[in-house]
């Protein structure tokens, strides 16, 4: 295991990092240039809005399929799809900043699939509080609950040491990052609407953290044996 500490800002970044920012970031630009006129005529325009009808996580949906027990396989792929979609360029500019940043934090640490692993479980964690704990019209889209989960990675290794920010302030900087969306919810006047998205944030840092905590090198041999002393 490579101790992060070690790592250069400046290091090529992880390149399953890389991915996961190119397509959220390809995908949000091909919107903007649709909605610009540059690409795909007038029906461009409305590619954001199909993107999200088709690919968001809407609970009225999934709520249909359990109660007429329909598991269309299609539909079920939003979970997995609604963290590649943002509502404009800046909401999209923040998950990139935030999976390029804390990412490369955690990459070093969990390398190849496992740190997608971290990121499609908090996707997936945040989904299903989303849509167990509320009903709600309102499409759940966006990266925030996978780019949490990263962050949730990022404060189990700042805790074991192996990141250069003091584990205080990692904390303090979480909190803020966390009261961030209730903040603006409540000052715009949107009333409680923020709170399923809020929830399924905080759903995904806590996934995120607990991933990460089982997939950290040697966790499950240590696990092993304490099962076995019990």
């Amino acid at each position: 295991m490579h101790d992060p500490r070690n790592q250069s800002p400046f290091n090529a970044l992880p390149p399953e990092i890389v991915v996961l920012a190119v397509v959220i970031a390809g995908i949000e630009l091909m919107f903007q240039a649709g909605e610009a006129g540059f690409i795909g005529g007038q029906e461009a325009v409305g590619w954001r809005l199909t993107a999200i009808r088709d690919w968001a996580v809407f609970d009225p949906l999934f709520a249909w399929m359990l109660q007429t027990r329909q598991m269309l396989a299609g539909e079920w792929a939003r979970l997995l799809t609604y963290p590649l979609l943002h509502g404009s360029f800046g909401h999209a500019a923040f998950v990139v900043v935030f999976v390029l940043a804390i990412g490369n934090a955690v990459a070093p640490v969990y390398r190849g699939w496992r740190v997608w692993l971290v990121f499609w479980g908090a996707a997936l964690a945040g989904a299903a509080a989303y849509l167990i704990l509320f009903s709600t019209e309102r499409p759940l889209f966006g990266g925030y609950p996978a780019a949490y989960g990263l962050i949730g990675a990022f404060t189990l290794l700042t805790r074991k040491g192996l990141t250069r920010a003091p584990a205080d302030r990692a904390f303090l900087l979480i909190g803020f990052l966390l009261a961030i969306q209730p903040v603006f919810g409540l000052a715009s006047g949107a009333g409680l609407s923020w709170v399923p998205d809020w929830i399924a944030d905080l759903t995904g840092f806590a996934a995120g953290y607990g991933i990460a905590v089982l997939l950290f090198p040697g966790e499950w041999d240590r696990l092993r044996k304490r099962a076995r002393r019990r």
